[in-house]
């Protein structure tokens, strides 16, 4: 088997010296490349790169989710093709590791190492399928390059705190939860937005929702965690289906409080519900649309300001080692 594994050297969860050690594991077992990302987007090149050469089995990407959100976008460049594109597997290396968790691999690299190669002796994966967002035509975001997300997407609030939380890592300020925390704090007292959404639902066959405040669009559950603790948005939301949204009309101060302890509580059977709570499950293709740009998420990543994104539920688009 002849194998690429992209490594995040600024993965926050691991050291040089533990990168060494699964490098070799890996190396005992395959024909192993392994390359180091040296700026933003080189995951997705290197990825690419694999896609194209037709002689690369497997690609592994060690580090976060935005590592793997890099190497997933790369080798599904062309579009998905399961059957012929190489198969991925993640060694989590990042703060959350929302995606590999998810897949059901251990959080620890050492151990989801052992277990991928576990995987690879007993021929064990699965098609996933995964959501693709694009500038909507006739907008003006009608020309923004498409994007892949493996399990999660967001326009507004959450969005919003992302990119606070990426300003602090900017300064210096490690990657914790106890800094998104206090992100959230600080986009709920400073959004403008909070009490009169901006946002827009739409999709085929259904009238539209307004004046939503957050929206969150997930591929997978849970939707995050807070340290050890999931927390489900859309509770229902799977790799095996379309896509899921959480939509809230209204974050005043008893809002917040009461959807923040029912993610915080919530549970695969039970997630946020209430009068300015907005939920779809396995839809395949939806619009958002804003008054205003907003900011724009996909898996943890901040990607700017957006006023219409159209999102589509892939089914079946890539075959993951798990």
């Amino acid at each position: 088997m002849r194998a690429l594994l992209v490594v995040n050297p600024a993965a926050t969860t691991t050291s040089a010296r533990t990168r060494d050690v699964l490098i070799h594991a890996l190396a005992s077992e395959m024909k192993l490349e392994a390359i180091t990302t040296e700026y933003r987007g080189h995951g997705r090149d290197l990825a690419r790169r694999a896609a194209e050469s037709e002689d690369i089995d497997l690609v592994v990407a060690l580090g976060g989710d935005g590592t793997v959100n890099e190497v997933v976008n790369g080798l599904l460049h062309s579009g998905p093709d399961p059957d012929r594109l190489p198969r991925l597997a993640v060694v989590p290396g990042g703060s959350t590791n929302v995606f590999a968790r998810a897949l059901g691999l251990p959080n620890d690299a050492v151990e989801a190492t052992g277990a991928i190669l576990d995987a690879l002796s007993e021929q064990s994966e699965r098609t996933v399928g995964l959501g693709f967002a694009s500038g909507t035509p006739g907008t003006a975001d009608e020309a923004t390059p498409g994007r892949w997300f493996t399990f999660c997407a967001g326009l507004g609030f959450d969005a919003s705190v992302i990119g606070r939380v990426e300003q602090q890592r900017e300064r210096g300020k490690r990657s914790t939860h106890a800094l998104y925390v206090r992100q959230v704090m600080r986009q709920f007292l400073d959004d403008p937005h909070r009490r009169h959404g901006m946002i827009s639902l739409e999709r085929p066959g259904a009238d539209p929702v307004t004046d939503l405040v957050l929206s969150i669009i997930c591929n997978t559950s849970p939707w995050t965690y807070l340290g050890n603790r999931p927390m489900y948005a859309s509770p229902k939301a799977s790799f095996d289906t379309g896509l899921d949204l959480l939509g809230l009309s209204k974050l005043s101060t008893p809002a917040v409080a009461r959807y923040a302890t029912q993610l915080l509580t919530s549970s695969p059977e039970r997630g946020p519900h209430g009068k300015h709570a907005v939920t779809l499950h396995d839809v395949d293709e939806f619009t958002l649309n804003s008054k205003v740009p907003l900011p724009f998420q996909m898996d943890g990543d901040h990607l700017g300001l957006r006023t219409s994104v159209t999102f589509t539920g892939v089914r079946r688009a890539l075959r993951v080692i798990v």
